[in-house]
């Protein structure tokens, strides 16, 4: 039996400064975050679509950890394949070196775009504008974190047609060196949208909820607790059940909301800590 084409665009780009690297690929395909994103912490990033080879995934960041450039990794993972004529695959490397291939028997549109730090590429699309869109948006966003600059590139992507099949899934993943979860983990962000009629509006909304979480608000802009705060937090988390010394009322509260990662003592507040209190009481 025939599996059907993992028809997609995809962006795999870097943030050098920032230390990260990502990927956002959306498709007519059902979870196409199961398949298409791979990326590792100080190594680089891969999307493996088009009669997808997932082993593209794991055996292209092996290479890159090697110290092997982009380039070089497309081209050792297609000469070894020998279905590389249907696929397609994305690359950037520790360096921010890209690449990108499309092989010949890739339903039409496909193709690719290479520029600093990002790899573009597409196959089943309305037009090659599409690719174009997700190259442009990237370099005209810099500045803004990673994760913002894909989800603006996917946006763009659509609205310049998409996978000429539609909708249906979309997914973002976005590393670091020790800056995920608590600190003990590379993951910035990993969501994915399986099954949506809207998935990049779905993928953005969970994003906002990721980050209002587990983004990180500059110390300069955290508020100083002084008495009346003190107050007002104090009688704001007694009105939801938690009551006593401020301190273990708040960890309380916040471990039960999931803004555990947001909360340092109380000495200053996280304005995103102190709105969501507020929207609750």
């Amino acid at each position: 039996m025939t599996r059907p084409p993992v028809a997609t665009y995809s962006i795999v780009a870097c943030d050098l400064d920032a230390g990260q690297w990502g990927v956002a690929t959306q498709s007519k395909f059902l979870a196409v975050g199961s398949v298409v994103p791979w990326a590792e912490a100080q190594v680089g990033a891969v999307a493996t679509q088009s009669y997808a080879n997932p082993r593209y995934g794991p055996d292209g960041l092996a290479l890159l950890r090697q110290g092997l450039s982009a380039e070089d990794v497309a081209k050792r993972l297609t000469e070894a394949d020998d279905g590389r004529d249907q696929r397609q695959l994305g690359i950037v490397d520790a360096r921010g070196r890209a690449a990108t291939f499309t092989g010949s028997e890739c339903h039409d549109w496909a193709g690719g775009r290479t520029g600093e730090g990002y790899a573009a590429q597409g196959n089943i699309l309305v037009s090659a504008e599409t690719v174009e869109a997700l190259a442009e948006t990237f370099e005209s966003t810099g500045g803004k974190p990673l994760a913002q600059r894909l989800l603006d590139c996917l946006d763009a992507a659509q609205a310049a047609g998409g996978d000429r099949r539609g909708q249906q899934s979309a997914a973002l993943l976005v590393v670091e060196k020790d800056a995920g979860y608590a600190q003990l983990s590379d993951v910035v962000v990993e969501l994915r949208v399986d099954d949506h009629e809207r998935p990049l509006e779905e993928l953005r909304r969970i994003y906002q909820l990721h980050d209002a979480l587990f983004g990180n608000t500059p110390k300069e802009e955290w508020l100083d607790v002084d008495d009346v705060l003190r107050v007002e937090l104090t009688e704001r988390l007694a009105t939801i059940g938690y009551a006593g010394e401020l301190e273990r009322a708040l960890a309380d509260w916040a471990g039960t909301e999931n803004y555990e990662m947001r909360v340092e003592g109380i000495e200053q507040v996280d304005p995103v800590v102190l709105e969501a209190l507020r929207r609750m009481t």
